[in-house]
């Protein structure tokens, strides 16, 4: 199977996944990784975001002057629409005016701390924006168990985080049980189940993926690699909780990215997928890596950088471990990584050096206040 897509929406689309993805489906990419520049798409996307502290058009410059404004209206591909998920009428005003035909649906409250201090922001964004943009696909497309279409598709991005903690063996496969044990996993579960309710009541053709980890670039500052990695060349301390001994699983961005678009062209309707990194890391072995790489391209010694790490109070609900199987989409779809975790964490640690003055735009202000020129403070 093979589905043509035209008129794609691809919702929180300025943040760190969903701006590696747009630019990925345009054939670029941030690092230049040529073996990430072949999606082979010809339609139209519609960027929708509503432009929280997560969100960075900077991150789609290159897209928007190729395929943007200055292109002549009829070759243009991109558009970029400021708009919440939340907002029925705006969104149903998106799905009328570019005829969309598949969703994306990256948009996302996804900070745990965050989730931790202020839940309502998570709820509100995760469940009652994913039922919003649900509802209105269904309406816009006609869907139901006695019209069931072949050539829509709804795709909804989730984590691995739903499925709780792992101890020291095993898998999440996609048959796991979730067992959420943050407002963020607990709102990203919701989320999944009323995905999977609107195709076994309505019929509305989706696909559903849940991935680990994804580092890159474009990621927000205060994740832990780009948080690390600028602290390394501030010379900041280096927090890590607790011992650091809980475990991820990671995958470069872009083969995250390169999974998505395989399971969107050709994944069964109704069906999840697991996408993972198989490169499981305790956080204080990860962070001593990082050093390894940065400390030489600032002038310090790896010595020297270690002693800025600082153990700090443990998070609540600190899962131990997660890892994935992700044997079905390859066997299925025959996706495979391409970057290994050295070349990839490599790529990372440059590109958050030489593009620092990318992090401090975000973290002085200076871009919000650019945002609210360009584009109104409505949300």
């Amino acid at each position: 199977m093979s589905r043509k897509l035209k008129n794609i929406l691809v919702t929180g689309g300025a943040g760190f996944i969903g701006s590696n993805f747009i630019n990925y489906l345009f054939g670029l990419s941030a690092t230049g990784s040529k073996e990430f520049m072949d999606s082979g798409f010809e339609g139209r996307i519609v960027n929708v975001d509503c432009l929280t502290y997560a969100g960075n058009l900077e991150n789609l410059a290159m897209v928007e002057e190729k395929f943007g404004k200055g292109v002549l209206e009829g070759e243009r591909r991109y558009f970029f629409e400021k708009v919440d998920i939340c907002d029925r009428a705006e969104i149903e005003r998106i799905f009328r005016q570019y005829d969309i035909d598949t969703v994306i649906h990256f948009a996302a409250e996804s900070h745990v701390d965050r989730s931790i201090l202020g839940p309502e922001a998570f709820i509100r964004t995760n469940v009652m924006g994913t039922f919003t943009l649900l509802d209105v696909a269904r309406n816009y497309w006609g869907c139901s168990l006695g019209n069931q279409r072949d050539d829509v598709l709804f795709h909804h991005i989730s984590t691995d985080e739903v499925y709780g903690s792992l101890g020291e063996t095993g898998y999440f496969t996609e048959t796991t049980p979730y067992d959420p044990r943050s407002p963020y996993s607990s709102s990203k579960a919701s989320s999944d189940h009323i995905v999977m309710a609107y195709y076994h009541t309505y019929g509305l053709p989706i696909t559903l993926s849940n991935c680990t980890n994804n580092y890159g670039p474009y990621q927000f500052p205060e994740k832990l690699l780009p948080l690390m990695i600028s602290n390394i060349r501030d010379g900041k301390n280096l927090p890590v909780y607790g011992e650091g001994k809980n475990i991820r699983d990671w995958i470069y961005v872009e083969d995250h990215n390169r999974a998505v678009w395989q399971i969107v062209n050709s994944g069964r309707a109704g069906e999840k997928y697991n996408i993972g990194g198989e490169n499981e890391w305790q956080n204080i072995k990860l962070l001593h890596k990082v050093i390894e790489l940065a400390s030489p391209k600032v002038g310090r010694t790896a010595d020297e950088v270690e002693k800025t790490i600082v153990h700090v109070k443990d998070r609540p609900g600190h899962d131990a471990r997660y890892a994935i199987d992700c044997s079905k989409i390859k066997k299925e779809l025959g996706w495979e990584r391409r970057m290994t975790f050295e070349q990839g964490l490599q790529l990372t640690v440059n590109w958050y050096l030489e593009h620092q003055e990318w992090v401090d735009h975000i973290l002085s202000g200076e871009y919000k206040n650019w945002i609210s020129a360009n584009y109104g403070d409505r949300k």
